[in-house]
């Protein structure tokens, strides 16, 4: 704020400059005029400022879940909106034809991916169906910016014909020899701008029989692990692991989760699920079951406030994305594990993250947690719960265009230079 003495000389030069105006009528009269036109013209800018930012926060779709605070669950809102914008606009991926082949439906959309058997591999199907369906898809190659080869590892392996690893691998190796022989993109770049999607563990060794497919291409996978082979975090996508659920309309509030804790799964593979089951296994604050449980095994996610994520034969399992859906905040115990999204979403803020070897300090951890920040992770979840969501036809922020956002800050890295 202007000190005093700087105002009173400020009020004088005003006293002066009236009385000079006031001896010359016409200049006075043309100041006035221009003081008329410049306020005008600074009105009519800060409207124009206001509506434009209006319209683009509309555009946005803010909830108010969305806030820009430091408690958001996004890094930075604001910036990544605009992002999207830009990629909706101008991103675009050649989906390489079905051959006419008897292997055919291995290329295809599959024909039923809400089918509850799907499992671990709903999020492989929808992410294809939803290119195709989505205006990103362009069946123009020469003005796309990534290619896609959209083979399925988990059709593959439910074919009699193909069905084991190696069989597998000779079948990508060949089909990615064909690509290269009958179009020139893939190698115009030895595969850099190209991709694949898969939720298989057979996956990583699918893609070993071709060097250039392994080491270049961009793997969009579930199995997303910078500790596992064949992943490579710079290059590859994490995508999440969800499975087919009915839409859930109405969470339980917090004041109805009467459980701290809930885990059900197998302990088979796992050393620390198994070290979780024999520490709290008997604990009436935590429901943590090494077979299914004796309710619904949703119910168990609808109950509590906290639901694990156990590394089991992978880092990664749909329990992220179950507890994203019923509102309970995930727990994640996987080490190695890179997160969906991790680029947008900052999720320390709607998660807890634990070491896999601190099984033991568990209840201690979630106990210190007061009541406030824990409330303030349930809000921030429901804020990102669109983004674990997969549509046949995609829309809003949705687990495709979260996806395709991934890709799309691939873009630029991914092509070679001449």
């Amino acid at each position: 704020m202007p000190s005093v003495d700087l105002r009173r000389r400020r009020s004088t030069k005003m006293k002066a400059l009236f009385l000079y105006l006031k001896k010359r009528p016409k200049l006075k009269q043309g100041v006035f005029l221009a003081m008329v036109f410049l306020a005008a013209s600074s009105f009519l800018w800060v409207a124009t400022s206001l509506l434009r930012n209006t319209r683009y926060t509309s555009n946005l779709s803010l909830s108010p879940q969305s806030s820009l605070s430091d408690s958001s669950p996004y890094h930075n809102f604001k910036l990544f909106a605009a992002d999207f914008k830009d990629m909706i606009r101008s991103f675009k991926i050649y989906v390489y034809p079905t051959n006419s082949s008897s292997f055919a439906q291995i290329f295809d959309p599959h024909p039923n991916p809400f089918d509850p058997k799907m499992g671990n591999y709903f999020s492989e199907h929808m992410f294809k169906l939803a290119l195709l369906e989505s205006p990103l898809s362009t069946h123009n190659p020469e003005e796309a910016d990534l290619y896609f080869l959209p083979f399925s590892v988990n059709l593959l392996r439910n074919d009699p014909r193909v069905h084991s690893e190696d069989a597998i691998s000779e079948f990508v190796a060949h089909y990615t020899h064909e690509i290269s022989q009958g179009f020139p993109f893939w190698n115009a770049s030895m595969g850099l701008d190209h991709f694949y999607a898969c939720c298989h563990s057979v996956c990583r060794e699918a893609m070993a029989k071709h060097n250039d497919l392994r080491n270049n291409a961009i793997q969009l996978t579930c199995s997303s692990s910078y500790f596992q082979r064949f992943y490579v975090a710079h290059k590859d996508v994490s995508m999440p692991q969800v499975w087919p659920r009915p839409p859930q309309q109405t969470l339980n509030p917090p004041k109805l989760r009467d459980k701290l804790v809930f885990f059900a799964g197998r302990v088979q593979n796992s050393i620390v699920r198994q070290q979780l089951v024999d520490l709290w296994g008997n604990d009436t604050h935590m429901d943590i079951f090494s077979e299914n449980p004796s309710y619904p095994y949703e119910e168990g996610f609808k109950r509590s406030k906290y639901c694990l994520h156990v590394k089991g034969y992978e880092v990664n399992t749909a329990r992220v994305s179950d507890a994203i859906h019923y509102g309970c905040v995930p727990v994640i115990m996987s080490n190695y594990y890179e997160l969906p999204f991790a680029s947008v979403l900052n999720w320390t803020t709607f998660s807890v993250i634990i070491n896999h070897n601190e099984a033991a300090s568990l209840k201690k951890t979630l106990l210190s947690i007061t009541k406030k920040t824990y409330l303030n992770m349930y809000r921030n979840l429901l804020s990102v719960r669109r983004h674990f969501v997969w549509h046949k036809t995609p829309k809003g922020y949705d687990s495709f265009h979260m996806t395709a956002y991934q890709l799309w800050l691939k873009r630029g890295s991914q092509r070679p230079s001449f």
